[in-house]
């Protein structure tokens, strides 16, 4: 007897009950074992597998004692705590295929809160009504496909079923692929990863180290840097059997403390190094910020060399105190480190903008950045400094040099 894939609803009865029933009866259809987790606080309805009592008992409460808070937040805060609880058990006891949620704001954030508790590649759906607006508080940095039902999740259209519909076929779909790769995924020879961060004004660098390395018998992950990139990235090294890193692309950071539209926040760098991945860091488009439209840059940024990159973005040249800061965050990040950590400087320039023939380049200012990390890291730290554009075939291989060093 063939086995089921096992998928994870979430769903509340007390306000989307005949949804959620549409969607759940094409799932059974389609070969699936649904286990409904349902949040709900108004009311009991249906006989969901993981029910209200169940999540809130969870979180150490009883539902009753959750509705005398009278707080839509803090009601929610303590569902979400017992939800996770809930729905990592049932990971544990049967192991998932596939999790699809269905909400409002409400119901999607804590569906999504659920979902990137699980890890990359196990599939993830979300029928939502703020699929079309502003995804990232929902979908951080991890694999969540949203779904947009157009109409309110107020009862069955002719849209709304189609979308309900297209959300639960995609969702069975990949739960049946995930069934059936799942031996596949956890045999056979892996291939060392390496993970490598970018943008595309370090490109020319990434494909030479990406090209280079899968030659080498790696496995390569590229990450673009624009903010969820390097949260992806370092979510990636916590989770995985990550060899190295090649952190080629910091724009992330320099974002983070000097106000630009791209940072990563406080903690980008900090899991490899935590985790004592052998990382080599270069300073890949420290040259400059990324800010909106050209008025809105010359507002946040007065006084400085510009370059639109199009209507909705532009390059804003960095000078000496970003870099100053920007070395002296790097440097007390590496202080911590657990693993061996290499920091390469090519001197004539951090990106294709800060070269010859980009627009904001000043050959005068990656001596500052090379000089203020010397005087800041550790003794221990692999310094080197290349007479080199980042974006130089030579530094690009030096990089390989050094993970081959660093893992072999």
């Amino acid at each position: 007897m063939n086995k089921k894939p096992n998928v994870l609803l979430i769903a509340t009865l007390d306000t989307k009950a005949e949804e959620s029933l549409f969607i759940r009866r094409y799932l059974e259809e389609a070969g699936i074992q649904v286990h409904h987790l349902d949040t709900s606080i108004r009311s009991i309805v249906g006989a969901a597998e993981i029910g209200p009592q169940e999540v809130a008992a969870a979180a150490g409460q009883t539902l009753e004692e959750v509705r005398a808070l009278k707080h839509e937040g803090k009601c929610q805060a303590v569902m979400i705590q017992g939800a996770l609880k809930c729905a990592q058990r049932l990971h544990q006891e049967v192991g998932l295929n596939a999790i699809i949620g269905l909400g409002g704001s409400m119901g999607t954030t804590l569906s999504t809160i659920v979902m990137r508790s699980f890890p990359y590649g196990l599939p993830k759906v979300m029928i939502s009504t703020m699929a079309s607006g502003m995804t990232k508080p929902f979908v951080g940095a991890k694999d969540i496909i949203m779904v947009n039902p157009v109409c309110d999740i107020s009862g069955l259209n002719s849209i709304t079923r189609e979308a309900f519909l297209n959300g639960a076929i995609s969702t069975a779909a990949m739960a049946h692929h995930d069934l059936s790769t799942t031996e596949d995924r956890s045999s056979g020879d892996q291939k060392p990863l390496v993970a490598v961060s970018t943008l595309g004004t370090t490109d020319k660098c990434c494909v030479r180290v990406r090209d280079s390395l899968t030659k080498h018998g790696y496995e390569v992950m590229v990450f673009h840097t624009l903010g969820t990139g390097g949260e992806a990235m370092d979510a990636i090294i916590k989770e995985r059997d990550v060899a190295a890193v090649v952190d080629l692309s910091l724009i992330e950071v320099s974002e983070h403390l000097h106000g630009g539209i791209c940072a990563a926040g406080p903690d980008r760098c900090k899991a490899a190094l935590q985790k004592g991945v052998p990382t080599i860091f270069a300073p890949g488009n420290l040259d400059f910020m990324v800010s909106g439209p050209i008025d809105v840059a010359k507002a946040h940024f007065p006084n400085r060399r510009y370059h639109i990159h199009n209507a909705a973005l532009t390059a804003v040249r960095a000078e000496a105190e970003e870099f100053k800061n920007d070395a002296e965050h790097m440097a007390g990040l590496i202080k911590d480190a657990k693993g061996p950590v290499s920091f390469f400087v090519p001197l004539q320039g951090f990106s294709h903008h800060d070269s010859e023939e980009g627009y904001l380049h000043d050959p005068s200012l990656p001596p500052v950045f090379a000089q203020h990390l010397k005087e800041n890291l550790p003794p221990e730290t692999n310094l080197r400094e290349f007479d080199l554009h980042i974006n130089d075939a030579e530094f690009a291989d030096a990089l390989v040099e050094q993970v081959i060093a660093y893992t072999r």
